[in-house]
């Protein structure tokens, strides 16, 4: 067990999708709610922000050939610089639902499910856009659809809709096709939901806990073997990243919060692990 340290101000309200790429030289996140994306300078430690023009940021990660894709509210999204090159039509028309939490598979597609803002059971889907900017949905009968990650050799995918407690795996075809969905770890009562996840080159996965407070790492076997503390209650994504990818950088939130609790919430904090992370997959597009 270790603490995690702080490495910023509180400088989000929703703080998510954390993600360390090299492509993009360092580490990127969301200030969900407020929809901007979120730089660290890797030599200052400063933050800089960039509104993305919708009230949603949902998820972001790097492009093959330069640039990166940002998932908003209800769209996919790609960006070169701080300049919007392509969106997709919204993929659905009502304002119930919006996009939470994906990542891409080995193929350069990215896969990114929805929530309900009211939070009805099922109601949420797993969409998925390919290289050449057409979209297809994939399963239904989610709920709050959270983190999602391949392994080294892309044989496996974990991944969270927060509402069953649980982590599960897919088994991964040739063509990056899921199968054979089953659960792989179950979070006990008490210790929060889990929320983001990150996987690490041993396919052990790291998994952030919304109202637990810290981050649990589970071996291949789904045997819990580490646990990184935070002084913040709702933590909501992590990652491997840094010059090795063994540094674990953690988003957390103030959602509901009163202005006087946590203070540090909604600040990134940092932990050291002593393993390397899988590289954030690039979108192919």
């Amino acid at each position: 067990m270790a603490m995690a340290d702080q490495l910023t101000d509180p400088v989000t309200h929703h703080g998510e999708g954390a993600v360390w790429s090299d492509l993009w030289g360092g580490l990127k996140w969301v200030d969900m709610l407020a929809g901007a994306v979120l730089s660290l300078h890797p030599e200052t430690g400063a933050v800089s922000r960039m509104p993305v023009g919708s009230p949603i940021a949902a998820a972001v990660r790097p492009r093959r050939n330069g640039g990166m894709l940002v998932v908003t509210e209800r769209e996919f999204t790609l960006w070169r610089g701080d300049t919007q090159e392509f969106a997709t039509p919204p993929l659905w028309q009502d304002d119930l639902r919006r996009f939470n939490e994906g990542g891409c598979d080995p193929h350069g597609r990215m896969l990114c499910g929805t929530l309900a803002y009211a939070g009805d059971q099922g109601s949420g889907e797993m969409f998925r856009l390919n290289a050449d900017g057409s979209t297809e949905r994939l399963w239904g009968d989610v709920t709050t659809s959270n983190g999602l990650g391949f392994t080294a050799s892309g044989d496996r995918m974990y991944y969270i809709d927060s509402e069953t407690r649980r982590v599960d795996v897919f088994d991964v075809g040739e063509d990056s096709t899921l199968s054979n969905r089953r659960p792989f770890v179950a979070i006990e009562e008490g210790r929060g939901f889990p929320d983001g996840l990150w996987v690490d080159e041993l396919d052990g996965v790291w998994v952030a806990l919304y109202g637990g407070g810290a981050v649990h790492h589970y071996d291949s076997r789904g045997i819990l073997v580490d646990v990184i503390e935070l002084p913040v209650s709702k933590v909501t994504s992590c990652c491997l990243g840094g010059p090795d990818r063994s540094t674990l950088f953690i988003t957390t939130s103030r959602e509901h919060l009163a202005a006087d609790e946590e203070p540090a919430a909604g600040s990134l904090f940092k932990a050291q692990t002593g393993v390397r992370g899988v590289e954030a997959r690039p979108f192919a597009g």
